[in-house]
């Protein structure tokens, strides 16, 4: 019998229990591939919120975000992405399935043709005020997504998003007022908002909660060009 340092190799035991588990969760996993996808962002949103509900802790937590994201790579819209950020994020939520462009507006022209696109939001340039003229296209999703954390990057589709009950909606002016006085404006109207971006003379923040475009409260709120562009859940 072959010998290793002296000591006689012992033969790798199937541990049948696990195998059990192990072919469990692949039948599991065909199942869910073949249910195919939900049947919006808000659907996925709220589906994915209950099941995390339920997790243990935040490995398992992870573990769950990226599975539910591989799974929506496989059974949704295609993805692009635009930026270093939007592309190492993309990575580790929905796998290597995404297809990297050269700017945002490559990324834009995909979602005329169904797919969805991850772009970096501080590109240098504000591609996301295109969207104010482009009522067809709204932010479905950020990343990262979780409430500590601040958007790096938005997700932009031609599917508006609704209320998941723990929203954030982000809105783009031209006001030439600092970040701090548009913040306070944005008081008065009853938002609590945050600077994101700003570029050729528009300014991204984000509100907390979601907020309708037609919400008339937006009226009163600086700048002569501006509009909500969508809304994302938070996880």
């Amino acid at each position: 019998m072959a010998r290793k340092h002296g000591a006689l190799l012992e033969e790798p035991k199937v541990d049948n229990d696990r195998l059990v588990l192990d072919q469990a969760l692949i039948d599991a996993l065909t199942d869910r591939l073949a249910a195919g996808a939900e049947t919006s962002p808000d659907a996925s949103a709220l589906a994915l919120r209950a099941l995390l509900a339920e997790s243990y802790d935040a490995h398992q937590s992870a573990m769950l975000r990226s599975l539910w994201g591989r799974i929506e790579a496989r059974t949704g819209a295609p993805l692009v992405v635009a930026g270093p950020a939007a592309q190492l994020l993309a990575a580790d939520r929905f796998g290597l399935s995404a297809k990297a462009v050269a700017d945002p507006d490559a990324a834009l022209a995909q979602t005329a043709k169904g797919a969805r696109a991850l772009i970096d939001v501080a590109n240098g340039r504000p591609w996301w005020g295109k969207l104010l003229a482009r009522p067809d296209l709204r932010v479905i999703a950020a990343l990262p997504d979780d409430r500590n954390g601040v958007p790096s990057t938005l997700m932009i589709a031609a599917q508006p998003t609704g209320p998941t009950g723990d929203d954030r909606t982000f809105w783009v002016t031209d006001s030439c007022l600092s970040d701090a006085r548009i913040v306070e404006a944005l008081a008065s109207c009853g938002f609590v908002g945050q600077p994101l971006a700003s570029a050729s003379g528009l300014k991204l923040f984000m509100l907390a909660g979601y907020v309708q475009a037609e919400d008339g409260r937006l009226s009163s709120a600086p700048g002569s060009l501006s509009g909500v562009i969508g809304s994302a859940p938070l996880f």
